[in-house]
């Protein structure tokens, strides 16, 4: 990121928190275009450009929509109109971040005997309400526990819905834990992985949600061993989080569409790392990670799932790196590229889906932002997980 786009970007943060929306509105805008600084910026007609959307993708890609005349309001392949600049900047003023209005909640099937239960996490932090899975095939011992962090506009029973991760809990016998971030704590519900104080340990909401695992590992049958953590977008953000700052907690995460650990620090810098990408900083994720993103990502660059695999192998040693290309059953080309330690182990891994958008890879069509047609980023986040415990 530039000086002049950071002191740009800088300025239109004052412009939005002291409600000059219009003004922070077309400076963005100008920032957004080709040779442009804040002294000197480049005007453009298109509102929308800083904006990024999520992708559902049913059963067949729907066909590209055609431009809209110029006084039109843009709708999203789905049908739904889209909010210009302006609008996201009024979500942002308020704490959000620039994604879509909130998927209905749906409610979640369950096979007979298995529970679905609504529960709230109080501690130092604040509290979190959060819905865990309890699957009916219950093995014996602890069972393993995933905690899933939806994206932003998301809710816990949508994210449940689209990932079908509870329905593979059943198959392994394996307790999943949904968070609900409330749109007190976020506009548009996203975790709030870019601002300082939701990045470090026990403090805001890793402490959280480290809560809520604690919590659970008290008065559930769960294994301290094996607790993992996984996310869209904002949610693949703060698992990554999650992995850097409790280590002793998590054994390993699930980063999909998301951005490595200290990649912002505030509104302008968060901005830029969706835009451009960004390498991270101070901290890393230190467990063993999987990470999975589409190469026609326009919400949150590509290149940051390179840079949250390339902070999962720093400090790591003696690996053996494997590629593997590929087709889904629903005709995405794929290429995987795992790192693997001595005993055979996966101990990161970078799936990178080409054409896929800003969706959940394999995910079901009944919930928002999926991709169907991708391999099942649920099903092998599992497997990956499955292999790894804290000693």
């Amino acid at each position: 990121m530039t000086n002049p786009f950071t002191r740009g970007m800088a300025r239109a943060t004052d412009l939005t928190r002291a409600g000059k929306l219009d003004e922070a509105t077309a400076l963005i805008q100008s920032l957004l275009m080709p040779n442009a600084t804040p002294e000197h910026p480049t005007t453009t007609g298109d509102d929308t450009a800083i904006e990024g959307t999520f992708t559902r993708l049913d059963d067949a890609d729907p066909a590209p929509p055609k431009e809209p005349p110029a006084s039109s309001t843009a709708r999203t392949a789905t049908g739904k109109a889209r909010k210009g600049l302006g609008d996201t900047l009024r979500g942002l003023a308020a704490g959000g971040m620039p994604l879509r209005d909130a998927w209905a909640s749906t409610a979640v099937a369950l096979p007979d005997g298995a529970q679905f239960l609504s529960l709230t996490h109080s501690g130092p932090q604040g509290s979190r309400d959060y819905r865990l899975y309890v699957p009916a095939t219950k093995p014996e011992g602890p069972m393993p526990l995933i905690v899933m962090l939806h994206g932003c506009t998301q809710t816990p029973e949508d994210f449940a819905i689209g990932t079908g991760m509870n329905a593979l809990a059943e198959e392994v016998g394996c307790l999943v834990a949904w968070p609900a971030q409330p749109s007190g704590a976020n506009a548009q519900k996203c975790w709030n992985w870019f601002r300082p104080e939701d990045q470090g340990r026990d403090r805001g909401e890793p402490a959280l949600i480290a809560g809520i695992v604690r919590d659970i590992l008290r008065e559930h049958p769960a294994d301290d061993a094996r607790v993992y953590a996984a996310g869209l977008s904002a949610g693949g953000a703060a698992a990554a989080i999650l992995g850097a700052v409790y280590p002793e907690i998590f054994a390993a995460v699930g980063v999909h569409s998301g951005l490595p650990v200290g990649s912002a620090r505030d509104m302008p810098s968060a901005f830029a790392a969706m835009r451009s990408g960004a390498i991270g900083g101070g901290r890393y994720v230190a467990v063993p990670t999987i990470v999975f993103h589409g190469s026609a990502d326009t919400t949150v660059h590509p290149g940051n799932g390179d840079a949250v695999l390339a902070q999962a192998l720093r400090d790591k040693t003696g690996l053996t790196r494997g590629l593997v290309s590929g087709t889904s059953g629903g005709g995405r080309s794929f290429r995987q590229t795992r790192h693997d330690d001595a005993e055979g182990r996966s101990v990161a891994e970078l799936w990178e889906i080409e054409g896929a958008g800003h969706a959940w890879s394999g995910g079901q069509s009944g919930g928002s932002y999926t991709d169907p047609k991708g391999p099942e980023a649920s099903r092998e986040m599992l497997r990956f997980f499955l292999q790894h415990h804290l000693s």
